[in-house]
């Protein structure tokens, strides 16, 4: 067997913005996939929940997208239809809560980091993916195997910065996990970066999971003062099976 992690980011590691409520927070969900579980249930799956309710040519696949989704724009325009949008998310519930995979969220209160490392501090994006990556360590070490990551691609300064971070952690680890950990359990030292448009199912179900995820870390703080909606709050319920659990503690929520 050999996991990968697929890495979706909400919100941005720009400190000068944490002041600006609707950027004072940075978060990485972590999904952890099988790769052959990838093959042959998930991306033959969502393909064809996508062919049954969006029709495509396979030269342009339909990619899932939350806020398209959300808000119905083109190729999802179908669910303005209140019926089909009711049957459609009900057939994706059944899919998330069905498939097998293992989730690490991480989030991080720029606001407050910045108000507490006035000399010193760690860039945003670096320390949530830090500790994001030392629980997947920990996992692959658990499970006796190996992995690698994939985020998607951001456009050119963005990925590289997501690269270099990535790589800084393989040559020099962390406080918590040495280089020789990361080296011994990720099959890579390249984060793998990938764009939306490769129809990567496991990048996709990571873009489902990341907003729901992010705000229920924060209503656990008493940070989210939001409505939660409906569909989002089923997402949490099947979220709260899927975060990596060590014993009776749950690890696969983390904030910073």
């Amino acid at each position: 067997m050999k996991f990968r992690i697929y890495i979706d980011e909400v919100g941005n590691p720009d400190l000068e913005s944490s002041d600006n409520p609707n950027h004072r927070f940075l978060s990485l969900t972590g999904v952890i996939l099988d790769l052959e579980h990838v093959e042959c249930v998930v991306h033959p799956q969502m393909e064809a929940l996508k062919a049954k309710y969006f029709p495509y040519h396979p030269d342009e696949p339909v990619i899932f997208h939350r806020t398209e989704m959300v808000n119905a724009l083109p190729p999802f325009q179908a669910l303005r239809d209140p019926a089909v949008r009711e049957r459609f998310d009900h057939e994706l519930l059944v899919l998330m809560s069905s498939w097998e995979y293992t989730v690490i969220s991480v989030c991080l209160d720029k606001k407050k980091h910045k108000e507490t490392y006035t000399t010193w501090r760690y860039d945003p994006y670096h320390y949530c993916l830090a500790v994001l990556l030392e629980r997947f360590v920990f996992f692959l070490n658990r499970v006796k195997t190996r992995g690698d990551a994939m985020a998607e691609s951001r456009g050119g300064k963005e990925d590289m910065r997501l690269k270099a971070a990535f790589l800084r952690l393989w040559e020099q680890g962390t406080g918590y996990v040495g280089p020789e950990q990361f080296q011994n359990a990720l099959t890579s030292k390249q984060l793998k970066v990938k764009q939306k448009a490769n129809n990567i199912s496991g990048l996709q179900l990571a873009d489902l999971l990341a907003h729901p995820s992010r705000n229920e870390i924060l209503k656990e703080q008493g940070l989210w003062d939001r409505e939660v909606s409906p569909f989002a709050q089923r997402v949490i319920a099947i979220l709260q099976q899927k975060y990596d659990r060590q014993g009776g503690l749950v690890f696969g929520k983390k904030f910073l």
